[in-house]
């Protein structure tokens, strides 16, 4: 699957498109397909995210959304020097499937 990413233009914060908007939450993700260019370049003009693009990401047995590569799911959790500032999950698992 193909999900979307950036940076919020007003907090900064990580975001993810979740087919409408775009949420702090990865799980919150859709899968973006053919329509990933559209959105990316609709989105990028409104200025509401900046620098968004397209990457490859998994739903695991539990239908939580993973990136594919660890830059990325690092980005869905948040600081890795400070784990009191990582973004909260539904599933609470914390770092264990970033590496």
């Amino acid at each position: 699957m193909k999900i979307l990413t950036g940076n919020d233009l007003k907090t900064g914060e990580v975001v993810w498109w979740d087919g409408n908007s775009w949420s702090r939450f990865v799980d919150d993700a859709v899968d973006a397909g053919e329509e990933a260019d559209i959105v990316i370049a609709r989105e990028e003009a409104a200025r509401r995210v900046n620098v968004p693009y397209a990457l490859d990401a998994a739903r695991d047995e539990q239908g939580h959304v993973r990136p594919a590569h660890i830059k990325d799911r690092v980005r869905a959790l948040g600081p890795t020097v400070r784990r009191d500032l990582a973004v909260p999950t539904a599933d609470k698992t914390g770092w264990d499937w970033v590496i």
